[in-house]
């Protein structure tokens, strides 16, 4: 299989609650799940198994330093390649990784998710399509209040503290200015109808010529 054209790779960021995970279940839904390799960038959080728990609370996991991006790098070139990876399973939780790691073949497709995936100059040259989604802050402080509260069991003192303190800021310095590199500008992300429908024909378009 490696005498193939590689996949085509997306790469779809924006802040965080901006509907990132609903555009990526778009085009699951509509080129298929069975041709697309699903990678989020938040699987590659460093392991902090090795901090005691108060330091690990202290990490500024909204700073591409939190991220362990060559490692996800490593395995896009290697899914490109027509070769299957092992994913880690991320606990954010407890801020580290668990024993347990997810199967990943290659597709025709690979999609690639995350905040900060277009600040890093060594991922961003890997994306075939750029694809940011852009939703108003007081819309995405709401969404990301709402999962952490029900999904890693915070509480609102706490979601509201870490806005505050790393969350705005490092959008500000990191997420907002990589805007630039994208293709696509979607506002409302999935919701966009016309916009996505752009983007599904180009995907489509990349792959017919593959």
């Amino acid at each position: 299989m490696s005498s193939q054209s590689p996949p085509v790779v997306i790469g779809i960021a924006g802040g965080t609650g901006s509907g990132k995970t609903t555009v990526a279940n778009v085009i699951l839904e509509r080129v298929g799940a069975q041709n697309i390799a699903f990678l989020a960038h938040d699987s590659y959080y460093r392991d902090l198994k090795d901090l005691p728990r108060a330091q690990r609370d202290l990490i500024n996991f909204d700073h591409p330093n939190s991220l362990e991006t060559d490692f996800l790098v490593t395995h896009l070139e290697t899914l490109r390649r027509w070769q299957p990876v092992d994913v880690p399973v991320y606990d954010f939780t407890i801020h580290s990784r668990t024993s347990q790691t997810r199967h990943l073949e290659p597709q025709p497709v690979i999609l690639v998710e995350g905040i900060l995936v277009f600040a890093e100059a060594n991922l961003r040259r890997l994306f075939d399509v750029k694809i940011f989604v852009d939703t108003d802050p007081d819309i995405r402080f709401i969404r990301r209040l709402k999962r952490d509260l029900v999904e890693r069991g915070r509480t609102v003192d706490s979601v509201i503290q870490q806005y505050e303190t790393s969350v705005r800021p490092m959008h500000l310095e990191f997420v907002e200015p990589s805007k630039r590199y994208a293709d696509v500008i979607l506002p409302e992300g999935g919701l966009n109808t016309v916009a996505m429908d752009m983007v599904v024909a180009r995907i489509e378009t990349l792959l017919a010529r593959r």
